[in-house]
């Protein structure tokens, strides 16, 4: 209760703000999604893909400016590998890290503050029956962007709703594959400030 209290008085005396922390949760999808085939010969048919799920992660921001901030985060992403030619999916995990450069339309302060993102990422794609603390996964470096919105409740707490899109190299060494994949999240989240 004690810790409540200094934060609350640490926050009231700051009127910028220092540091946000939060949850957040909702769906991922992928399009361009088409990831190669097994087979070795020119313009085979494509054999797997994948299929978006929900997304549970967290972000921290700093603000460095009025109207300017840099976010950290890491997001778990449920997914699914999809055998084209049967139908048959998988589960599987996307292990996300992120900076991102938040720009503000408007100022510290005010109680609403849309934002326009764009930063990098690393995907970690771990296969169905592997383990990304076991060394498994096709890790795959990208750029995303997007934008939201941020509300503040009360002088510590705010809510916010995202949507952004990651671009991503084809994981997996298979045959057939170019091009990027495009993954879009919608997410909404808590997080406490000073």
């Amino acid at each position: 209760m004690r810790f409540l209290l200094y934060l609350g008085v640490l926050a009231s005396l700051c009127p910028a703000q220092l540091l946000e922390v939060g949850v957040h949760g909702g769906q991922h999808r992928f399009s361009r999604a088409a990831l190669g085939s097994s087979s070795p010969r020119p313009g085979a048919a494509n054999e797997y893909s994948l299929d978006g799920g929900f997304r549970l992660g967290f972000r921290m921001t700093t603000n460095s400016d009025t109207y300017w901030g840099h976010e950290f985060g890491y997001a778990y992403n449920r997914t699914r590998l999809v055998f084209d030619l049967t139908g048959e999916r998988q589960g599987m995990a996307t292990h996300q890290g992120m900076y991102n450069y938040l720009a503000y339309a408007t100022r510290e302060g005010k109680r609403v503050r849309p934002f326009a993102t764009a930063g990098v990422h690393f995907s970690n794609f771990v296969q169905p029956g592997a383990s990304a603390t076991q060394g498994g996964g096709s890790t795959k470096f990208g750029v995303n962007y997007g934008g939201g919105l941020k509300i503040r409740i009360s002088p510590m707490f705010l809510i916010r709703f995202d949507v952004r899109q990651y671009d991503t190299p084809k994981p997996f060494p298979l045959f057939n594959r170019s091009g990027w994949i495009r993954q879009m999240e919608y997410s909404a989240g808590f997080s406490f400030f000073l």
